[in-house]
């Protein structure tokens, strides 16, 4: 029997938990619509956090020297009075035009939201994992070898192996260890990018005899019907080692896709999606597109040209979304029920 999933209904879904799409929920807050976002990576943040949390960007204004993470941080203190819905770790897969007017869309794991819009704010496109050059690994994807930990509890009690030497390694082999059969951590060499912490605590399990770790590199799954029974491994010494397997869990780090985005009957130029600069709509009425994902004449890559666009795009959402009510232009500096949305004394700015 066909599993039906209830529509989340919403007045926008937006595509990407980055910079651009976290300050889109700002300015669509401000304006009293309601916000869900979706993105592939399992915390909000986007490339910023990703790829260099730590990195220092000096463009960004009133702040001559912010990290990363700490932007991401700040925005997410911003955002809180908003309420924002995250869903992380799935992807749009799907969208459809229903007979209301609104937008249906879908995620690879079955979520489905009713929206009046969809922004997309998706950076260089979806976040997808970088795949290990093993022979037949595709035919045990999403049965026993996963690129991303969903629900732990399916790898209780099973024959874990993971491989690779950064932060998401070492994190899921202390978070996993707990509730495995077996653990091993697989890695070429006894060097780590992973936070040192991580390491020493990995370490420690190893010393205790808690789980195992192995140089080498993975060379061969043996199993029938996507279901792993073992791996065999390339150890430092050249020598073919054979370690039982339920699930191989392979973090190789991540790249940038489009992904299904481009099936969403946009027209699209050179893997970007052409927009106005009045409302930053893409050709579909009602489907936005800020940050680095669009393309426009004039157009910058900066996060600070992502927050300019959202800023306008809101105001045509706000027509979609209330298109009975009169839009007004406020300042969050003078306007009070702007300072009430936002939980702050219209004196000297502090909460209420």
């Amino acid at each position: 029997m066909t599993k039906v999933t209830t529509p989340i209904e919403t007045d926008a879904v937006i595509i990407g938990a980055g910079p651009c799409g976290l300050f889109t929920v700002f300015e669509m807050g401000l304006l009293d619509m309601k916000c869900h976002l979706i993105d592939i990576l399992d915390r909000p943040g986007g490339q910023c956090a990703e790829l260099y949390p730590e990195k220092p960007i000096y463009d960004i204004p009133a702040y001559p020297e912010i990290t990363g993470q700490e932007l991401t941080d700040r925005l997410m203190e911003q955002i809180a009075p908003f309420n924002p819905v995250f869903h992380f770790q799935q992807m749009a897969e799907k969208v459809e035009k229903l007979e209301n007017g609104k937008w249906r869309l879908t995620t690879d794991i079955g979520t489905v939201f009713d929206a009046t819009c969809i922004i997309i704010a998706a950076g260089g496109g979806s976040f997808v994992p970088k795949k290990p050059p093993i022979p037949g690994i595709d035919a045990f994807e999403n049965t026993s070898v996963f690129y991303a930990v969903r629900k732990m509890e399916q790898f209780r009690d099973k024959d874990i192996v993971i491989v690779g030497g950064g932060d998401s390694a070492l994190d899921w082999s202390l978070n996993l260890q707990p509730i495995a059969k077996s653990l091993t951590l697989i890695h070429r060499r006894d060097s780590f990018r992973a936070a040192p912490d991580s390491v020493s605590k990995m370490k420690e399990l190893v010393a205790a005899g808690k789980m195992k770790f192995q140089i080498g590199q993975v060379k061969n799954l043996i199993g029938d019907n996507g279901n792993l029974e073992s791996i065999e491994v390339l150890d430092g010494n050249k020598e073919t080692q054979t370690i039982a397997c339920d699930n191989l869990l392979p973090f190789f780090g991540l790249t940038m896709k489009l992904g299904p985005i481009a099936d969403f009957g946009l027209n699209l130029n050179e893997n970007l999606i052409p927009v106005d600069t009045e409302k930053f709509e893409t050709s579909e009425p009602g489907i936005f597109a800020v940050g680095d994902i669009n393309v426009y004449p004039g157009k910058l890559k900066l996060i600070l040209s992502g927050f300019h666009e959202a800023a306008l795009m809101a105001r045509q959402a706000f027509r979609y979304c209330r298109p009975d009510a009169k839009l007004r232009f406020e300042y969050t500096t003078s306007s009070s029920s702007l300072q009430s949305k936002l939980g702050v004394d219209d004196e000297n700015g502090k909460a209420a």
